[in-house]
């Protein structure tokens, strides 16, 4: 139809009853995805939501995988010719329908009912940790398999996304719903009173807090019984030298000295230096300031890396290396904790390690030689740690920071807001199972909210953490705007 023919008026009124009047339809060729087409007047879908697909007499509960207006051309029956008009247009995929093929079903958006309704139906029969509601079925809850934190996991967001409150929403689910052990290096204080039952908390949900969790060891730089303590000889001889930046071949002999004394048990801490005529590597200690470290706890002081092979551990260990004075001490000190896990993997005793701020602690430039021990023991735990029982939650709002050894070892993503196009960019290369249309929503999210995907969940979800129990050690969060 020329345009010429039409005034703006009627030329407008036709092409809206035109678009109006585009029926929502979906069309799938091999039962387990479809494409659809949709008015754009009145539009419930969103990407991520949950439709329904009448086919054949049968409703088929599908989600919403990408979405866009397109532009087309249709006529109208009494007149003569073609008109432009747009349509919502997009893909999704089949989460129930017996993989059978169908054209031309009638689509609309999915109840909450339904929804839950199959989630109820595909709900593992593991341990499942209650974390939320779904972002776009309000009013369903949506629980995690807890049988898939035996795979690594990644966690990210940007500054204010919410992720550190929501990752103590996954521990405490973890210590509630499971007897997996927890260690977590914390650099910001920010899981010190994960013990602690917050004020307002749901009295029966705190009640099975403290049953199943006990005591929750806290370890910091500060003086006391829980203050963190590594003496010299709790670590490598390649963290040894490290720490007193020896070099193996440039600092030969300085370094022989070192590993015999150590080797010969006659030095077990720095302070022990003191006795033996070591001149040339006590004035290294002393150039350093590494002979100041508060992490040394003398002779009666607790071990850090003995407490966690002792049978004795919590279950739960919050290593608060954020307290610390030194950059190089936090380091030091996470390196100590991932290596001494690493070689009592034989134990196969399962343990989750929690690595917030992981762009630190394995970077993927390392920076010194502390930094680059911590960043291999974090590869070797995530490339060989599995099959002993050793399982990682790597948490960090730079993602690109991260090591890529690491990084390519999850199979688990946990992903909040992330406004940084680069950032996404790298996580769906490395996360390419999940679809980009839900990936791309990230740079919408509330606080609070976030696309799960993994063999931590039913499918790739969109979803709102609920309420903590525990207090939050940093800024505290008294609930979702």
């Amino acid at each position: 139809m020329s345009d010429q023919t039409l005034d703006l008026e009627e030329y407008r009124g036709l092409r809206e009853a035109l678009e109006a009047s585009v029926l929502p339809l979906a069309t799938s060729v091999d039962g387990k995805s479809f494409e659809y087409q949709a008015s754009l007047h009145g539009l419930e879908l969103e990407t991520g939501g949950y439709v329904s697909v009448d086919a054949g007499g049968e409703a088929r509960l599908g989600q919403v995988l990408a979405l866009r207006a397109e532009q087309t051309e249709t006529g109208a029956l009494d007149r003569p010719g073609t008109i432009r008009i747009r349509v919502a247009r997009g893909t999704g995929t089949l989460l129930d329908g017996g993989g059978r093929p169908f054209h031309d079903g009638l689509l609309r958006r999915a109840t909450a009912d339904e929804v839950a309704g199959w989630l109820d139906k595909h709900r593992p029969k593991r341990a499942q940790l209650e974390v939320g509601e779904l972002a776009l079925a309000r009013g369903v809850p949506f629980a995690l398999d807890a049988g898939g934190f035996g795979r690594h996991t990644f966690l990210c967001g940007q500054s204010g996304s919410g992720k550190t409150y929501s990752l103590g929403v996954l521990l405490e689910r973890l210590l509630m719903e499971t007897s997996l052990r927890v260690v977590v290096l914390d650099p910001n204080s920010d899981y010190v009173r994960l013990g602690e039952v917050r004020s307002g908390a749901d009295p029966g949900a705190a009640e099975r807090y403290r049953a199943a969790t006990g005591a929750i060891g806290v370890r910091s730089g500060t003086s006391g019984e829980s203050r963190i303590g590594v003496r010299l000889r709790d670590l490598s001889p390649s963290a040894q030298a490290a720490a007193l930046q020896l070099d193996p071949i440039r600092d030969r002999e300085e370094y022989a000295e070192l590993t015999a004394l150590v080797e010969d048990e006659e030095v077990r801490s720095l302070e022990d230096l003191a006795r033996f005529p070591a001149d040339a590597l006590k004035l290294r200690a002393h150039n350093l300031g590494v002979d100041r470290w508060g992490i040394w706890p003398g002779p009666d002081g607790e071990s850090l890396p003995d407490e966690l092979d002792s049978g004795a551990a919590p279950r739960c260990l919050v290593v608060d290396v954020g307290s610390l004075a030194t950059r190089e001490e936090q380091t030091l000190v996470a390196g100590a904790v991932l290596e001494r896990l690493w070689r009592g993997r034989a134990r196969r005793e399962p343990v989750a390690i929690v690595i917030d701020e992981a762009h630190n602690v394995c970077p993927a430039e390392p920076a010194d030689p502390l930094t680059a021990l911590a960043t291999e023991h974090a590869i070797r735990i995530a490339g060989e740690g599995r099959k002993f029982g050793l399982y990682l939650i790597v948490v960090t709002q730079r993602p690109q920071k991260v090591h890529e050894n690491v990084l390519a070892q999850c199979d688990n993503l946990v992903l909040m807001r992330m406004n940084s196009t680069a950032d996404l960019g790298h996580v769906a290369r490395v996360f390419s199972f999940v679809p980009r249309g839900l990936l791309d929503r990230a740079t919408t999210f509330r606080q609070g909210e976030a696309l799960v995907a993994g063999k931590l969940a039913t499918h790739p979800a969109l979803i709102r953490f609920g309420a903590r129990i525990s207090e939050e050690g940093g800024a505290d969060v008294a609930g979702w705007a």
